[in-house]
């Protein structure tokens, strides 16, 4: 990977992993667009970890109220905690279960124009939910699973993964602004373990993939995320999160297109 390519995948991911439109779709085809062939999921996993420290700068405060809720035995938080772990578990099973599928299916353009499309129905279905939900803080368990599963769903790389968990936080009853939260926060486990199971090829695959284009790639991750998670509150705020969908068909329609032309 050399820096022009680094600056691309960064920017690509910081500014796509939070906004509903797959940032692990739109780096199969940013990749494909610059030429750079990536060893297995290494530089995916190495931008998720950029993006995840995104969501630390950004929820900082409401991280330090959760640790210090939890150190003071506080129910409220602890419940929270709670459900922040039962939805993070569908995820981290299916990941473990598939991961080599997950790997090979990674790089097939039209498996991803297909799944572009199906992001944009999800997208389109929250139309009618509104800007307010039932008031409530936090999800029940039900609602959590379903969040839960919707993440596990996400591995799939272009379904978007805060696509699909907010519209889920969203059918279960959850404000948007809230939905989104909580989409953030139970995406902190997944990506961090999915650092550490990366961790024993971290040394090989930096220098293969080389780097110093790898560190800017990641820092512009992080610093576009931040960027992202942003914008996106706000139109949570205005009830525009179905108005990616249209963006998301165009885009599938036009993988699929390439994908069968290249095949």
């Amino acid at each position: 990977m050399n820096w022009w390519q680094g600056t691309v995948l960064g920017l690509v991911q910081g500014l796509t992993e939070f906004l509903p439109i797959s940032s692990s779709g739109h780096l199969v085809l940013a990749e494909a667009l610059v030429g750079v062939s990536m060893p297995g999921l290494f530089v995916e996993i190495a931008l998720h970890v950029a993006t995840l420290l995104a969501v630390f700068i950004v929820y900082w405060r409401r991280i330090i109220d959760l640790l210090k809720g939890a150190v003071a035995g506080n129910r409220g938080t602890w419940r929270y905690l709670g459900l922040l772990a039962v939805a993070t578990i569908p995820a981290g099973v299916i990941g473990i279960l598939f991961k080599d599928y997950f790997e090979t299916s990674f790089h097939s353009l039209v498996a991803n124009g297909v799944q572009f499309l199906v992001t944009g129905v999800i997208l389109w279905s929250t139309r009618w939910l509104g800007t307010k939900q039932t008031g409530a803080t936090a999800p029940s368990v039900s609602g959590a699973l379903m969040i839960g599963f919707g993440q596990a769903v996400a591995i799939v790389p272009a379904i978007s993964r805060s696509g699909l968990t907010v519209a889920a936080g969203m059918w279960s009853g959850l404000d948007p602004v809230l939905a989104g939260e909580f989409s953030f926060l139970m995406a902190i486990p997944v990506i961090a373990g999915a650092a550490v199971l990366e961790l024993p090829k971290l040394s090989t695959n930096a220098v293969a993939v080389g780097t110093g284009p790898l560190m800017l790639s990641f820092l512009l991750a992080m610093i576009s995320g931040v960027f992202a998670i942003r914008w996106l509150i706000v139109l949570l705020r205005k009830g525009s999160f179905y108005r990616f969908a249209p963006y998301c068909w165009v885009v599938g329609i036009a993988t699929i297109v390439w994908g069968l032309s290249a095949s």
